[in-house]
């Protein structure tokens, strides 16, 4: 949905509300609301992590998030934003992003299955994406994993009020290229909170297309590196949403929601504290 010349007017992924203009710093009570809203994102995706098994369908999946969200006192951030159908966007193999859950879709071992989801709890939003690798993957397609995700940390360790997003799209970039991959260019990481898209664009690449933003304390980012074992371009197909490799080769992506801190940053979307 989201291309490099539309960056500021539309969003990379469904979303709940309006992108809103200026980077908001949340304050201590947003921020302990935002953690709330992270938790239940992150619960979220630790079982759909724990159920997944070939058989299933990616519209069991999505009616797991719904339901857990919904009883955990929120809201799906994606469902409904301009008509997109589900709670959760669920995307496999040469699928890079918004893919759309369906009883048609099953789930296969081998497969790599993205599973993107976000939920709205008392104003604010909480935001995050994991890649399942499915019973037995490749060799190649666990690596790709396994970079997607160490690419997401080390974006996340450069973290820390008073550097610039920039460093963070270096340390991304270097890693996944250095491991033989590429990052895809046509979407990119968000400002979140009373919005699901807001200010700023955060990059997973070297650009000198945006303004470098430096970090402040109270900030709060959806850093998503997204990569391809092919090349980084990407297409959508006629549904309007899911967008793909052009090579079909495989793609996989990773989320957190982050604040940043004085001393660094806190990872509100951490699976291990749920």
């Amino acid at each position: 949905m989201n291309i490099l010349s539309n960056l500021l007017s539309q969003p990379s992924k469904p979303a709940r509300a309006q992108q809103r203009k200026g980077i908001e710093i949340k304050s201590i009570r947003e921020i302990e609301i935002m953690r709330q809203a992270a938790a239940i994102v992150a619960t979220v995706l630790k079982e759909i992590s724990a159920m997944v098994e070939p058989g299933m369908t990616t519209a069991d999946l999505d009616v797991h998030a719904e339901k857990r969200i919904r009883e955990m006192g929120a809201t799906p951030s994606f469902k409904g934003y301009h008509g997109f159908p589900a709670s959760i966007c669920a995307s496999i193999n040469h699928e890079v992003v918004h893919g759309i859950p369906s009883r048609k879709k099953v789930i296969r071992a081998g497969d790599v299955l993205k599973v993107d989801t976000g939920a709205y709890y008392q104003g604010f939003h909480g935001d995050s994406c994991i890649t399942i690798g499915v019973s037995r993957v490749t060799p190649e397609a666990a690596e790709l994993i396994q970079v997607a995700e160490a690419a997401l940390y080390k974006g996340i360790e450069q973290v820390k009020a008073g550097r610039y997003l920039l460093d963070i799209a270096g340390a991304i970039q270097d890693h996944v290229e250095t491991n033989g991959f590429v990052v895809v260019e046509d979407f990119t990481g968000h400002g979140v909170g009373r919005n699901l898209h807001e200010e700023p664009s955060v990059f997973n690449f070297r650009t000198h297309t945006m303004p470098n933003v430096k970090l402040r304390e109270g900030m709060t980012l959806a850093i998503e590196p997204i990569i391809n074992a092919g090349s980084k371009h990407t297409r959508t197909l006629s549904d309007r949403w899911t967008a793909v490799t052009v090579d079909n080769a495989l793609s996989a992506q990773f989320e957190h929601t982050v604040l940043v801190t004085q001393s660094g940053y806190e990872i509100l979307t951490d699976r291990t504290k749920v």
